[in-house]
């Protein structure tokens, strides 16, 4: 009786220890020092800067931090990615998706393997943790049309480009605009349906070529995505048609500012991509070191943050309006 109960007792501290092995555990890293993986979606200049803001943190912070740009904007890129950083048993994955939904199944997978996911440019994701936001984005698409139409004279034909149609902050800005536009300037016209080509310079270059031979009265393109307006600013340039097609829309300063002054693009509003990608990191090692995010907790080269519980989003306001008043000092920053 004795003998039995004695293997009754070992048998259930086995299996109890076999159920704890499996289980992740929340607040202890598996790595020292803490390893953190980035995602870009592409890359391009954008992600390159990301990139400078990553291994700044990694430097700061006391952890090995990497990130990874695809070489396309294939979300089946940004899975292998994430797959592989699986299996390489990092403690925190970071990602700025191309397509928020085709992510969600590898997401899922990295937190069964007890993984930390944090996103940027995608709040509200499923199977991630927590996003970081570094502008707000209502006012972000707004901007961009308030100047856009001032731009037009607040009437005539205008062509959107987003990075892609699953893109998601690039559609919900482009919403907010589109939103704002037939609200306060009906006399303006969008044409056909959003152009998914703005994380191609090449892209939107020959779609701006295309769509002001096919609209000869076009007034303008407005742009969500920081390849965009490069192409479709060169575009105009090359067809003589500075200040008769005017561009709006993000750019990396340095690599638009001839463009600026030449007058191809007229303005832009965007965040400093070295602090996402500074954020990212900080706010993957809060998490894998058990702390949960706080409102007005304080992240360098943020400031203060808000934190919205409902989408899990961590919030700061840090737009950068981009003018030809502003561009020199902001080609030198980024």
């Amino acid at each position: 009786m004795r003998n039995t109960t004695r293997r009754r007792i070992l048998q259930g501290a086995a299996g109890l220890a076999a159920a704890t092995a499996l289980m992740p555990s929340p607040l202890i890293a598996a790595n020292n020092p803490l390893q953190i993986g980035i995602v870009g979606k592409v890359k391009i200049p954008w992600f390159d800067n990301v990139a400078k803001g990553v291994e700044k943190a990694g430097t700061d912070l006391g952890v090995t931090a990497s990130i990874i740009n695809p070489t396309t904007d294939d979300p089946a890129e940004q899975v292998r990615a994430i797959e592989d950083l699986i299996a390489k048993k990092v403690d925190v994955i970071g990602v700025i998706p191309n397509d928020a939904k085709a992510v969600e199944p590898v997401l899922g997978r990295a937190q069964a393997a007890g993984i930390k996911v944090v996103m940027n440019e995608s709040p509200g994701q499923k199977n991630a943790d927590w996003d970081v936001e570094l502008i707000q984005d209502q006012a972000f698409g707004e901007a961009h049309l308030e100047s856009f139409a001032e731009a037009i004279g607040g009437e005539g034909k205008y062509v959107l480009y987003v990075g892609g149609l699953t893109v998601t902050l690039h559609n919900l800005w482009a919403d907010y605009a589109v939103a704002l536009q037939k609200k306060k300037y009906p006399k303006m016209q969008q044409i056909g349906d959003r152009f998914g080509v703005s994380n191609s310079v090449e892209d939107s270059y020959k779609t701006a070529v295309d769509q002001m031979r096919a609209i000869p009265d076009l007034k303008g393109i407005l742009i969500f995505g920081a390849n965009g307006p490069i192409g479709a600013g060169q575009a105009v340039a090359d067809r003589e048609m500075i200040g008769k097609v005017i561009v709006v829309g993000p750019f990396i300063p340095s690599q638009g500012a001839k463009l600026m002054k030449q007058g191809a693009i007229t303005r832009g509003f965007l965040w400093n991509p070295i602090d996402a990608g500074y954020a990212m990191v900080q706010l993957g090692k809060i998490l894998a070191d058990g702390k949960t995010p706080a409102d007005g907790m304080d992240i360098p080269g943020l400031g203060p943050v808000k934190v919205e519980n409902d989408i899990r989003t961590i919030r700061a306001n840090k737009m950068l309006d981009i003018n030809p008043g502003s561009i020199d000092e902001l080609a030198k920053l980024i």
